[in-house]
């Protein structure tokens, strides 16, 4: 019994033996068919680049000076009067050629002269006197328009025109006139003109009633480059001018420039207060230099009541007459001067800062006449 369960022993052995070596044989023939994986291919260095030595960039020829731009030509005041008067001297022109072309004048030629001064708004006065003149004369149809423009020289003569500056002293100029007028807009050309001459300029802002003129006034100030004395809306007018005439002497600032309120001509209240304004001036700087009167030439001969009403609460010194280049009435020049006996001392022909001009009769009228 011993000898066979040695034997059944030995058996089992050998059989776990051969199963063993078939195993692994078998297994070793699995991994010699299952082809080696590729071997990743040599990774190349690149070789060091040799240094390339840069050629300098050419040096760029120096940029040309670039020449100030030309100066626009400045504009003469001729020139500016005949631009501006140009709707006003095409209805004078208009009926003064139909009898500019006649050999003999006859009465009617005489009353159609006479009529176009006066839609031209040269106004009755001044257009009876001119032409009476003309009459007694007689001049020959070709001289006609000479006499007519030496006539109207005439009328316009003999006036003081220069703004007054007070000597070595601060003096002040009081604008006045209705809203709606350029008030504002002339106390800038003003301000303008006067810097341009080498006077030194403060403006006041002593139209308090309303807030819009007061900020209207503060822009010009700006664009002219002059200080302004402003109060809160609804100050009192002689204090903000009181101490723009202190302001002024404190610092020998020549000329104070004052806005007023644009009050109503007919409204006793506001012109009251003009007179008070122009009070506190005389009490601080002495004198007023300048009482000026903005008038609309638009307005025609409406202007000359409005005038008319200021002249009697105030003595206005000289008027400035704006919009010249917006109508065709530019002989209200005439007729201002002719009804009120105030002498026009600028007029305004265009919307930039130069275009508020001396007025310069003879040559006012050589563009009122000039041809068409």
């Amino acid at each position: 019994m011993t000898t066979e369960l040695l034997y059944l022993l030995v058996a089992g052995v050998s059989v776990l033996v051969v199963a063993a070596i078939f195993f692994v044989g078998l297994r070793s023939k699995t991994r010699a068919k299952t082809p080696p994986a590729p071997e990743a291919p040599p990774r190349e260095v690149p070789a060091p680049e040799a240094p390339v030595s840069e050629a300098p960039a050419p040096e760029e020829p120096p940029a040309a000076a670039v020449p100030p731009a030309p100066a626009p030509p400045k504009i003469s005041v001729a020139d500016r009067f005949s631009r501006g008067l140009a709707k006003s001297r095409l209805v004078l022109s208009e009926r003064l050629n139909l009898v500019l072309g006649k050999d003999r004048l006859s009465e009617d030629d005489w009353d159609e002269i006479e009529e176009a001064l006066i839609r031209a708004d040269v106004g009755v006065k001044a257009a009876t006197k001119i032409v009476t003149k003309l009459r007694t004369s007689k001049p020959a149809v070709s001289e006609l328009k000479a006499a007519l423009r030496d006539e109207m020289v005439s009328v316009l003569s003999g006036r003081q025109r220069q703004l007054a500056m007070g000597p070595g002293v601060t003096s002040v100029w009081l604008v006045t006139g209705v809203n709606g007028v350029g008030k504002t807009t002339s106390i800038a050309k003003l301000a303008h003109r006067m810097k341009a001459e080498g006077s030194s300029v403060v403006v006041a802002a002593a139209d308090t009633f309303r807030a819009a003129a007061i900020d209207q006034l503060g822009t010009w100030a700006e664009r002219v480059d002059v200080p302004m004395i402003r109060h809160d809306p609804g100050s009192d007018p002689g204090a903000v001018l009181f101490d723009a005439i202190s302001y002024a002497k404190a610092r020998d600032i020549d000329l104070v420039i004052a806005d007023t309120a644009g009050r109503l001509h007919t409204k006793t209240n506001l012109m009251d207060e003009l007179k008070k304004i122009k009070r506190v001036a005389e009490r601080e700087a002495g004198s007023v230099a300048e009482v000026l009167l903005v008038l609309d030439a638009t307005v025609g001969q409406n202007g000359i009541s409005q005038a008319k009403t200021f002249q009697e609460a105030i003595e206005v010194s000289g008027v400035i007459l704006t919009k010249l280049d917006g109508t065709a009435k530019g002989g209200i020049v005439l007729a201002v001067e002719q009804e009120l006996g105030i002498p026009v001392k600028a007029v305004g022909v265009g919307e930039t800062l130069d275009d508020l001009q001396p007025f310069v009769p003879g040559e006012f009228v050589d563009a009122l006449l000039a041809d068409s």
